[in-house]
């Protein structure tokens, strides 16, 4: 069985934002505006996601 993956992509500069919210798009592996990231799907990703969902784009792999 293959987990199914996201790929997120950084849209918005992580700059002036909250500090939470800088730490959740590193631990994505995003630091720069244009940065990709392949994820697993599932729920700690997505509560991620929910966290920095208007500083990123997904799709779905």
């Amino acid at each position: 069985m293959t987990e199914k993956t996201k790929k997120i992509t950084l849209v918005k500069s992580i700059n002036g934002r909250k500090d939470s919210h800088i730490a959740t798009a590193i631990s994505l592996g995003l630091k720069r505006p244009g940065d990709v990231s392949l994820q697993p799907d599932n729920e700690a990703t997505r509560g991620k996601l929910a966290h920095i969902g208007y500083l990123v784009s997904v799709t779905d792999v």
